[in-house]
């Protein structure tokens, strides 16, 4: 045991991101970025940006991002908050409205959220799924203390209706209810306006996944005057300048090309119904996905070994050794191209 530990960092289990190996170059599926690079404005953007000024400190409110923010989602920007990617725009809330409280998430979900819990000492509740893994939300609305949950969830793919989230809000008033919106754009609806209605919501969206900055961690989040005071009291305690110069404008040029996004967006919904027809023609099983990944099993194959055999072929997808979905594994949906290379490994695993 490493005698410089202190007795937290010892017994935290840290999050697992995506394998992102540089022995190879691999097709890679697995980590739902865009096949797809940025809009081209918002690399002309970064390289206006590169100047001199780098050596000074970036403006700590990021004001151009929410600025634009604002323009984009119709909300004032006093209802918005910025931070270095969706993932610390996530630890900021737990740390600000959950710490030592109790709080509840699905018990098939982002793998994220009980690593917080553990580093802010947050007693927390596993929700059990439906049949398919659907996310119970009746169990939510009686939870009686914080929420927390992505929709569409992840790794699943699964979306949950305006209507009851609505209902999971009006039946917890007094405790925040925290929507990750990560994969919203490839086919759900965004429940940020609810946000002017019910000052216990906070949504939490990314530019990693539909706007190809994954490589620029930008996150916002969307709540009331008072919730936003609270993520800025933490950030300001945690780091007053989590956005770097070239993020906020990247963002800001994001969001003014929106034109962009959505036919990239719509590409990947496309190749998204092509692989789920195409998978299931091959014998998998598939949850239904708003995403930009899909959760596929297959009743013959195990899931371990076709991930360790498309990954022995130069193919990355997902793979969670966890109980209930173990025989899964999540698939990104790349190129047509990619797809089509995953397909032809595919039928050769499947084959034997």
């Amino acid at each position: 045991m490493n005698k410089f530990l202190s007795s937290l960092a010892d017994g935290l289990e840290p999050y697992v991101p995506g394998e992102q190996p540089k022995d190879k170059k691999y097709i890679k599926l697995n980590t739902n970025e865009s096949p797809y690079g940025p809009s081209p404005k918002v690399l002309e953007v970064i390289k206006i940006q590169a100047t001199e000024d780098l050596r000074l400190y970036p403006d700590p409110k990021s004001t151009v991002l929410l600025k634009a923010a604002s323009d984009f989602y119709d909300l004032p920007e006093e209802m918005i908050f910025a931070g270095n990617g969706s993932d610390e725009v996530l630890a900021f809330a737990f740390a600000a409205f959950y710490s030592g409280k109790k709080l509840v998430f699905p018990e098939v979900t982002y793998s994220f959220y009980p690593v917080y819990c553990n580093l802010f000492d947050i007693e927390y509740e596993e929700i059990p799924m439906g049949k398919n893994l659907v996310i119970n939300t009746y169990l939510m609305k009686s939870a009686g203390c914080g929420i927390v949950f992505p929709n569409p969830n992840a790794p699943t793919g699964e979306m949950i209706e305006l209507d009851n989230i609505r209902a999971i809000l009006e039946s917890n008033p007094d405790n925040v209810v925290l929507v990750d919106e990560a994969y919203i754009d490839f086919g759900g609806i965004s429940c940020i306006k609810l946000v002017e209605e019910y000052e216990n919501l906070l949504v939490v969206q990314t530019f990693s996944k539909s706007r190809s900055l994954a490589g620029m961690r930008i996150g916002l989040a969307f709540g009331s005057k008072q919730l936003i005071d609270g993520l800025n009291r933490v950030k300001n305690s945690f780091n007053s300048y989590p956005l770097d110069r070239l993020a906020q404008y990247a963002g800001v040029a994001a969001l003014e090309d929106n034109e962009y996004y959505i036919e990239m967006q719509s590409k990947i919904v496309t190749t998204r119904e092509k692989t789920v027809t195409e998978l299931e023609r091959m014998g998998f099983g598939i949850l239904n996905s708003c995403a930009n990944f899909i959760f596929a099993s297959h009743n013959k194959v195990q899931a371990v070994d076709i991930y360790q055999k498309l990954k022995d072929n130069n193919v990355l997808v997902r793979y969670f050794n966890k109980p209930g979905i173990e025989n899964y594994v999540r698939i990104t949906i790349g190129t047509d191209k990619q797809m089509k290379i995953l397909f032809q490994n595919l039928e050769k695993i499947l084959e034997g």
